[in-house]
């Protein structure tokens, strides 16, 4: 039996806020979804939406976390290990100073390559990937850390197909969500079953100069995540292919449901050591630039900690230490709580313009949802 409850007025609170955002006309929609006990106990959907609770969403750097929950089972499995190099599995790594990039580089954003391109027309096909990747070049030195939006995950992407033998989207569907009943989680959509996607918009406008000195900041650097790249996801070919660093799409429910099978392994999907050190492991504690906060990363993951800094880490104010999980762009959250045993998601297809005021909202529907589940006094 569950020690934990569901705190109602709590709920209440985190549904008025996110539904503010869309009264008041900041999003045209959004989505969320509290889970516990490997069960969803409450989700809602406000806005404009093409198929009401069933409506899915690009959750863009959430993605992140599944294509590196793929890989956590082939570490469990064993045909894979951290200590790998990727030159052994992918022969395009054997160019120009990759050849001793390891996997647990690319879980960990330290492999040197944060800017390495890849993007149309090249990353349509599997063999126009490979030859991209073979002129990268090193931009860093490997076990330094820099975030990569999108480059670090082509390469699992590929890493997963030389191991596995699958098509990286084909893994994740048959590795992740049909053994674990999620109907809505995919990466990479055929265009003849979008119908029931919000479609990311761009909303609201830049922050002002003023707006940044306000907290301290000249600016912030998208790098990959501009207006007009986040406005793409929008196109049917883009979700078709199914971008490895941001291109998911899912519900709330099936999202929260993913990070139940985190806590919990009730499939027994993942070895358990290796889920328990890429939950609680942190391997990487420098600051991370974009977000401005220490990075407080695992080999998939990024945990709250007791720095007081869970909200720069997309968790909100309030969240337990212990808590794990992976946010997108946009303001797309994603987490767990060991402590617990909650899980949650909120999605929107809003892309506000205004890097603040996201970051506001985001901490604001966070640190929220951390108060809906207390232990049975």
């Amino acid at each position: 039996m569950s020690t934990t409850r569901l705190v109602d007025d709590a709920v209440s609170e985190l549904h008025e806020r996110a539904k503010s955002d869309v009264d008041e006309g900041r999003l045209p929609s959004c989505q969320l979804a509290i889970a516990l006990d490997d069960e969803i106990v409450d989700v809602r959907t406000y806005g404009d939406v093409p198929a009401g609770e069933a409506t899915r969403y690009v959750i863009f750097s959430a993605t992140k976390a599944i294509v590196a929950a793929t890989v956590l089972q082939l570490l469990s499995e064993g045909t894979l290990r951290l200590t790998d190099r990727v030159a052994d599995h992918i022969d395009a790594f054997s160019t120009n100073g990759k050849e001793q990039v390891t996997v647990e580089q690319l879980l960990t954003y330290t492999s040197g390559f944060a800017k390495a391109p890849l993007g149309p027309p090249a990353w349509w096909s599997h063999d126009s990937r490979l030859e991209a990747m073979s002129k990268w070049r090193l931009t860093g030195d490997p076990g330094a850390y820099d975030y990569h939006i999108t480059s670090a995950h082509w390469v699992l992407a590929e890493l997963i197909e030389a191991v596995d033998g699958l098509d990286y989207r084909d893994a994740v569907r048959k590795r992740l969500a049909e053994p674990l009943g999620l109907k809505a989680l995919r990466l990479g959509v055929p265009a003849d079953e979008q119908g029931d996607i919000a479609r990311p918009v761009l909303v609201g406008e830049p922050a002002t100069a003023e707006e940044f000195a306000a907290v301290g900041l000249d600016g912030v650097d998208p790098g990959e995540a501009t207006d007009e790249n986040l406005a793409a996801f929008a196109r049917d070919d883009l979700i078709e292919l199914g971008v490895p660093g941001g291109g998911a799409v899912s519900d709330a429910a099936d999202l929260a449901r993913l990070y139940q099978a985190l806590l919990n392994n009730p499939r027994r999907l993942w070895d358990p050591d290796v889920l328990e050190d890429a939950t609680s492991n942190v391997r990487i504690t420098d600051v991370d630039m974009i977000r401005g906060v220490p990075a407080n990363r695992t080999v998939a993951f990024m945990v709250a900690g007791t720095d007081g800094m869970s909200g720069g880490r997309g968790m909100g104010h309030g969240a337990g230490s212990r808590t794990f999980g992976h946010d997108g762009v946009g303001g797309q959250l994603a987490f767990a709580d060991p402590d617990t045993g909650l899980s949650f998601a909120y999605l929107t297809n809003g892309m506000e313009r205004n890097v603040l005021s996201q970051q506001r909202r985001a901490r604001g529907i966070a640190s929220r949802a951390n108060k809906c589940a207390t232990p049975y006094s």
